[in-house]
């Protein structure tokens, strides 16, 4: 049937409203269980002509079909305003985002939206005119591109007798990055003045920059456990070279380890240059990152390290 309803619908684009021809519902098992009482109910009230008991099985089948009509609405002419994935590390749980809106005067309660291979699913509330946000966490073992075949949008309410859905296709995918782990030291930066301040160890002091969020793949000894032991959020420090050198990693100057590992310990030294604030480039057989510093400089290098050796999609 959801093959169908996909062949059916094809490849959707957003935003989109939920339609009639779009949804399906169907009873859920507490609603089969409900039918088989009420009929049992029915037939006992006609056996023994008690009226009363005709009359609750007239008002228990009624409530049913108020239900089967409500639940249907819940998800009528609700918009569905975008779809996004964002990235994760291996290992980690990757996000599928999805935007809704209620436009109608009625509040629209206990939406459900869920997805193959989903840690759980999302149940969000919009308030009449508003909007609300659905996220699913999915599950990322490793590296590569994570597919999303399908999500589903569904609810129970009222009552839990019946279930209304629908099918959304899209082309999602969740970029899975080389989990970030190896004990090799990088490579040391190139071009580096030395006129800067020196440590008690005699090598270069970097600068304060100050704190950011806390992000997949940061380091632990970055972490500002201080002020998060005052109550702050997870935080990191930052800091900035005091040089003006920049670090080449190179995929080929890794002896000794696998290519998993090699990935591994490139992401490794991405994440923890990025975190210092340094320029760093990336070398890969076949391609190359000139020397940079930023989020968008980091996704783009870490998503080649993701989908290295496999087959682009």
């Amino acid at each position: 049937m959801a093959a169908w309803a996909i062949a059916r619908q094809g490849v959707d684009e957003f935003p989109l409203h939920l339609h009639r021809r779009r949804l399906y519902i169907l009873p859920t098992r507490a609603g089969l269980g409900f039918a088989v009482v009420v009929f049992g109910m029915l037939l006992a009230a006609l056996n023994y002509g008690n009226g009363t008991a005709l009359g609750l099985a007239g008002l228990l089948g009624g409530l049913a079909l108020v239900a089967m009509h409500q639940c249907h609405r819940n998800l009528l002419a609700l918009e569905v305003s975008s779809i996004e994935t964002t990235p994760t590390f291996a290992g980690g749980r990757g996000l599928v985002a999805l935007t809704l809106r209620n436009d109608s005067r009625i509040a629209r309660l206990r939406v459900q939206v869920d997805s193959d291979g989903a840690a759980q699913p999302a149940i969000v509330d919009l308030a009449p005119n508003a909007g609300a946000r659905a996220l699913l966490e999915v599950p990322a073992a490793r590296r590569g591109r994570l597919r999303i075949e399908r999500v589903r949008i569904s609810t129970t309410h009222p009552f839990g007798l019946f279930r209304a859905w629908t099918w959304l296709r899209a082309p999602l995918a969740i970029i899975v990055f080389p989990r970030p782990r190896g004990l090799r030291p990088p490579p040391p930066p190139e071009g580096v003045r030395n006129h800067s301040r020196r440590s008690g160890g005699g090598g270069e002091q970097d600068e304060w920059r100050g704190l950011r969020a806390f992000r997949d793949g940061d380091s632990p000894r970055q972490v500002a456990w201080k002020a998060y032991a005052r109550g702050a959020p997870l935080l990191v420090k930052e800091y900035a070279s005091s040089g003006t050198g920049q670090r080449l990693f190179d995929f080929g100057r890794l002896p000794g380890i696998d290519s998993e590992s090699r990935l591994e310990q490139l992401a490794r030294w991405i994440v923890d240059a990025e975190a210092r604030g340094e320029r760093y480039g990336l070398v890969l057989p076949g391609g190359a990152f000139a020397a940079d510093r930023g989020a968008e400089h980091r996704r783009r290098a870490l998503t080649a390290l993701a989908l290295h050796g496999l087959e682009a999609a």
